[in-house]
């Protein structure tokens, strides 16, 4: 874990320091990406937006999180979703060419690629694990749990896109829970 936190201290010097107004986009659905991002300060949130309009949040990203939509990025595709401010943030960014340049020259980078990774993986994992085997209290009790300092930072209705479930609903359940 040592070594990831400065592999990422190191990675910042390199880096452009950005800030982010709430609403603004780091990544565009239907752009190709060309850069990473460190948040230092703030918050973001990947999203899907249907043809209709509606709105499918697929994660929260906060302090010390890494955002990308690295697999567009890296096959130079369009991304499928946009990753967008939700509050005053501040980042670090790194261009995919910057990416790549230091991932040549050395294969410590591929340790911090690693772990990025893994981490998708993992939070992916269990976001599928949650929609196929938990109602939505239970998502909900889960998402309090994962974040337990956003429910304050996040529109409600953003809490009910990432739960699969409509602003009505998270209120009812909120509701019952009390």
């Amino acid at each position: 874990m040592k070594n990831i936190l400065t592999l990422i201290e190191e990675l910042e010097r390199q880096g452009k320091r950005k800030i982010y107004a709430p609403k603004q986009a780091f990544v565009n659905e239907g752009e190709i990406p060309h850069k990473i991002g460190i948040i230092k300060k703030g918050l973001f949130r990947y999203y899907y937006l249907t043809k209709e309009g509606k709105e499918f949040t697929k994660v929260f990203m906060k302090e010390g999180d890494i955002i990308s939509s690295y697999t567009s990025m890296i096959h130079g595709k369009k991304s499928y979703y946009t990753i967008e401010a939700i509050e005053q943030s501040e980042i670090i960014e790194i261009s995919h060419h910057q990416w790549n340049k230091l991932r040549n020259k050395d294969s410590k980078w591929d340790k911090l690629l690693i772990s990025f990774l893994e981490k998708g993986y993992s939070i992916k994992e269990k976001r599928e694990r949650e929609f196929l085997l938990m109602d939505s209290e239970s998502r909900y009790r889960s998402f309090l749990n994962e974040y337990p300092s956003l429910e304050n930072r996040v529109k409600q209705h953003m809490i009910a896109s990432y739960l699969g479930i409509t602003p009505i609903a998270l209120s009812r359940v909120r509701k019952k829970m009390k």
